[in-house]
């Protein structure tokens, strides 16, 4: 998938299943950028690695922590029933494999949990660690960042 099908085909079916304050250039920028980051929307699997989806939730981990985390049960489970998806870890972790849309509805609900607004479009380096703050990525690769957010921001035209 390419980063103008996210934005395309993904984003809008996403962002119609939660609340409209959840809609932002600033949000759309971070998923473009850590979809790239993570998987760089080629794999929807880890490469070695038990992370699934194209922003690479683990089970015990981004998947349990969105559908546990008091800010977001209630959505998922929106999100979920809309999805025709089971609204428990292993279901959900099995469906974003190949669920773009709830793979993209997960991402931006695990972004939500953090207390900490979101980055400005143009500031990469504050991204960066909302990213590693939230993701917390067992092997991150910080040299690639800048270029994804960058690609980010250009594709969304800001």
């Amino acid at each position: 998938m390419n980063i103008e099908q996210v934005i395309t085909d993904v984003f809008p079916k996403a962002f119609s299943l939660i609340p409209m304050r959840l809609d932002s250039p600033e949000a759309r920028v971070l998923l473009l950028a850590i979809g790239r980051q993570e998987s760089r929307f080629i794999y929807r699997q880890q490469v070695n690695g038990p992370a699934r989806g194209f922003w690479q939730f683990e089970q015990g981990g981004g998947v349990r922590g969105v559908l546990m985390h008091s800010s977001t049960t209630a959505l998922i489970r929106e999100v979920c029933e809309a999805r025709q998806v089971q609204c428990n870890a292993p279901a959900v972790y099995r469906a974003i494999e190949n669920d773009d849309v709830l793979a993209c509805c997960m991402a931006r609900l695990l972004l939500w949990t953090d207390p900490h607004p979101l980055p400005a479009v143009d500031d990469a380096a504050t991204a960066w660690d909302y990213y590693v703050r939230c993701w917390q990525p067992g092997k991150p690769h910080p040299k690639t960042w800048a270029q994804f957010h960058n690609e980010a921001r250009a594709a969304l035209g800001i």
